[in-house]
């Protein structure tokens, strides 16, 4: 699978929540040039939403170009639909929307940035009473971003990892969930959209980088916060 790749956002920090406002509904994916614009179906977050707003679909951050009374439009890179599954979406295909998180908004998921680090395939969907067990391919590119009991974004959808090895996880879905994202049309190798908790990165920054450190600045290491009392 494909990673990195520059997303075609408004160019600032949006930030969202995972948390899935509308199951949105393709009505076109045109093709010209170096670019493609998709139109989506919705009737829910277009209320307040403004041409050159942020908007997740299936967790990348794209740029509303049009927005009209039940739907918009954005431009996406030919490289972006290569690269995520916005390639596969074709008409009447199910996507997830979120609108960028605003100051004032609770945080119900965790920080996801519409950034998608990688795809990766669905293995198994198996049932567990009510719930739903979806056993995802685990990328090498994002493996060691991924515990058990940590976040990750899939299409767009925060969730939380139940287990996971070196070739995959899993994460359980509460019906819900299931119900108000487009996991309920998903099935057995569909392609999904990664992206890990920022927070791990960031902490990976931190405990491993030596670079552009300024002198007698003693850096945040293993030693460091054993001293501290970490354990």
């Amino acid at each position: 699978m494909k990673s990195g790749y520059d997303i075609e956002g408004a160019g600032g920090q949006e930030m969202f929540t995972g948390i899935i406002e509308e199951i949105g509904v393709v009505q076109a994916v045109k093709l010209w040039g170096n670019q493609a614009r998709i139109s989506i179906e919705a009737h829910f977050v277009v209320e307040d939403l403004k041409i050159g707003d942020s908007i997740a679909v299936n967790g990348v951050c794209l740029t509303a170009t049009t927005v009209s009374k039940n739907s918009f439009s954005a431009d996406v890179s030919r490289e972006t639909l290569r690269v995520t599954n916005l390639g596969n979406l074709h008409l009447k295909s199910q996507a997830n929307l979120e609108r960028a998180l605003r100051v004032s908004d609770r945080l119900g998921g965790h920080l996801v940035q519409g950034h998608v680090d990688d795809t990766a395939r669905i293995l198994a969907m198996q049932k567990d009473g009510d719930t739903l067990i979806l056993t995802v391919s685990l990328p090498e590119s994002i493996r060691r971003y991924i515990v058990p009991k940590g976040s990750i974004a899939i299409d767009g959808i925060s969730l939380t990892v139940n287990a996971c090895d070196d070739k995959s996880f899993t994460c359980t879905i509460i019906p819900y969930t299931l119900e108000q994202t487009n996991l309920s049309f998903r099935k057995v190798g569909d392609v999904v959209n990664l992206e890990s908790d920022i927070i791990g990165r960031y902490l990976e920054k931190l405990m491993f980088s030596r670079q552009n450190i300024p002198e007698n600045t003693r850096p945040i290491d293993y030693s460091m916060l054993e001293e501290y009392g970490w354990r």
